[in-house]
């Protein structure tokens, strides 16, 4: 089962539809090698340098977070079953309960149907339901086999309309990013003055007995 990638209180929350069967055997999200959600994170600035399916845990650094409606992972979506899929839009409810998103992004028309129902508009972008106080936004599929967003811009100029409504209703955060253990650290001090060697001025002791020498000089 392909890990969910969280952080606490994202600002958005990316739900696909299942993993790809090579999402699952490399153990990463959106690896399909005609997938390019990765590149259309970066074209629409959701991101600020290129990141791959190897990369997905570091979508926590912009404070996003990644998960699925249903776990298993299939060749196409239309394998799943209608059980599974009502098992797992209880679960994404779940989650966005306790996860708290700012904003829930549907990756995929099909997966924001399959969760709110009739009740949903049709199309991609802003919608007017909440979700457990999550604004929700629907992106197209990027899957290179979406005939209804063929080509890549079809599908940025999406990801770029994410970006601006997200800017718009959820204040942009300070990037986390993990602490760099490459540095070198820097030596400690010493506790005990004029423990180092050095002039007469590190140790009091030699200090105030230079200047008793130069008074009865």
């Amino acid at each position: 089962m392909l890990p969910d990638v969280v952080c606490p209180r994202p600002r958005i929350l990316f739900a696909g539809i299942n993993p790809s069967l090579r999402s699952e055997a490399v153990g990463h999200h959106f690896a399909g090698k005609g997938n390019p959600f990765w590149r259309l994170l970066l074209a629409a600035r959701l991101i600020d340098e290129p990141l791959g399916p190897d990369d997905d845990a570091r979508v926590a650094e912009w404070g996003y977070a990644i998960t699925n409606l249903c776990p298993r992972a299939t060749r196409a979506a239309s394998e799943l079953s209608r059980v599974e899929i009502a098992a797992g839009a209880a679960a994404l409810r779940e989650k966005i309960a306790a996860w708290k998103p700012e904003i829930v992004a549907f990756v995929g028309l099909s997966v924001y149907r399959d969760v709110v129902g009739k009740a949903g508009s049709p199309g991609a972008g802003e919608k007017a339901e909440r979700m457990a106080g999550a604004r929700v936004f629907v992106l197209p599929n990027p899957s290179g086999l979406n005939a209804s967003y063929p080509g890549f811009e079809d599908k940025r100029v999406w990801f770029a309309k994410l970006k601006q409504f997200a800017d718009r209703v959820s204040p942009s955060r300070k990037r986390r990013r993990p602490p760099d253990r490459t540095r070198p650290s820097r030596p400690a001090r010493s506790s005990r003055p004029g423990s180092s060697p050095g002039t007469a001025g590190d140790n009091p002791r030699r200090s105030r007995t230079a200047a008793r020498r130069r008074s009865r000089s």
